[in-house]
């Protein structure tokens, strides 16, 4: 593996988002039928998932990301090729944080597994799951081998799962490519612990401040370099943080259920409207994990920067972001690394089926320490794990290095082939 500062220096493009992972329409193949088909989940939530596929495939591979909605997702075309059909799947609602719950996508991705057994036919199974794919396959792979009356009754904010009551068709085997530890644990990672108040975000201490030259900050394409001293006190008040917006998110929470308890004793319309409201709030600066700017920390073949480019004040200080707007539930459901049961930590162990794990080296999002640990916790037999050189979404980040993405692609279909599934 290459040193992050031999030959030319190297700077993240913006790659956050879908961008750079949709599928080259020329290899497609020509004979591949598409279709749509509109599901309802358990809890009569309305889903869509897409299906491709050319013709007497057994297997299915499924992709869903609980927050993002890729049909184009860049294996499909080597994976028809291969010899399954390819299943695409949305949540209830990709793009938007207010209403995700890791909880209900659960259901929708149970929705979606449901089709694909009865109606769809397929008699074998595989999640694929990319990014924050990973953490959501692993959730559901635990729900799934659990006796409902065991599974999770409440979500973090509170609300019933319905878990106990659903059929949650369990899979025959885990793809992950570039999976983080979940949302939660990437934000803990993430999040800018200089904010002073979450109220005025422009106000921060330049102590705690990733982005201060004083504490080891450098500018593009020069790498920072942060001494042990800080990065000990940054991690510190990164958590922090992360629990002082749990503590707002759960007073609004139990101001909630207070009047929910009274109105049924004294009904009142002050207390109806408590027990209706549902503050949104923002959450800015989310984008300073040092490792994006000191590539000596954990060194690997990234570039400087994070998934969102190499311009951190855009990405920290910008509108579009990790966690920007959330509700309670949807905060301690999906970024906070405490509450949120959507983690590798939390799930991995749980992972029976056979699991293979793709890391790309020049990951600027899952770093060497959080690979390690994922593939040592997850709870298969059968595990594999095999680096590719690329980027978050498998992109070069050497302009003379292979696609990682026909990489991963060949690897995945080696062992699909290896294991029967095709």
């Amino acid at each position: 593996m290459s040193q992050p500062n031999e030959g030319a220096p190297r700077v993240a493009t913006t790659t956050a988002g879908l961008r750079g992972t949709k599928w080259d329409p020329a290899r497609l193949p020509k004979d591949v039928n598409i279709s749509v088909h509109p599901l309802t989940t358990e809890d009569k939530a309305d889903v869509t998932g897409y299906l491709f596929r050319r013709g007497g495939e057994q297997t299915v591979v499924c992709a869903m990301h609980p927050r993002e909605l890729n049909v184009a997702q860049y294996l499909v075309p080597d994976l028809l090729a291969a010899g399954t059909a390819v299943w695409i799947q949305g949540s209830r609602s990709p793009g938007n944080d207010i209403r995700l719950e890791h909880e209900t996508a659960v259901l929708d991705l149970a929705a979606g597994q449901k089709f694909l057994r009865s109606a769809g036919g397929f008699t074998k199974t595989v999640l694929q799951g990319t990014s924050g794919g990973g953490p959501l396959a692993a959730f559901y792979c635990q729900q799934a081998a659990l006796a409902p009356e065991q599974r999770i009754k409440r979500s973090p904010g509170g609300r019933p799962t319905g878990f106990e009551k659903s059929s949650l068709p369990a899979p025959d085997g885990v793809v992950l490519v570039s999976a983080h530890l979940g949302q939660g644990e990437l934000l803990l990672r993430c999040i800018d612990p200089a904010v002073i108040d979450e109220n005025d975000p422009l106000q921060s201490d330049e102590t705690l401040s990733a982005f201060n030259s004083a504490n080891g900050y450098k500018e593009a394409p020069a790498s920072s370099s942060y001494t042990p001293e800080f990065m000990a006190r940054y991690r510190a008040a990164q958590r922090a943080r992360i629990e002082r917006i749990d503590a707002y998110a759960r007073k609004c929470l139990a101001t909630k259920g207070e009047a929910r308890k009274r109105l049924k004793e004294t009904p009142s319309r002050a207390d109806a409207i408590l027990a209706a409201y549902s503050p949104i709030f923002t959450v800015w600066r989310t984008d300073a994990d040092p490792r994006c700017f000191d590539l000596s920390l954990e060194p690997s073949d990234r570039a400087y920067g994070t998934l969102w480019g190499a311009n951190q004040t855009a990405s920290n200080y910008g509108s579009v972001g990790f966690a920007r707007v959330c509700t309670p539930e949807s905060w301690l459901s999906n970024w906070s690394a405490p509450s949120s049961n959507a983690s590798m930590v939390r799930c991995a162990g749980d992972v029976k089926q056979p699991v293979l794990m793709i890391e790309y080296t020049g990951d600027n999002s899952v770093f060497p320490s959080e690979a390690d640990f994922i593939f040592g916790a997850l709870g298969a037999a059968d595990k594999t794990r095999v680096k590719i050189h690329g980027n978050h979404h498998g992109r070069p980040v050497r302009p003379d290095a292979p696609n990682g993405q026909i990489e991963a692609a060949n690897t995945i279909t080696g062992w699909l082939r290896a294991r029967g599934f095709v």
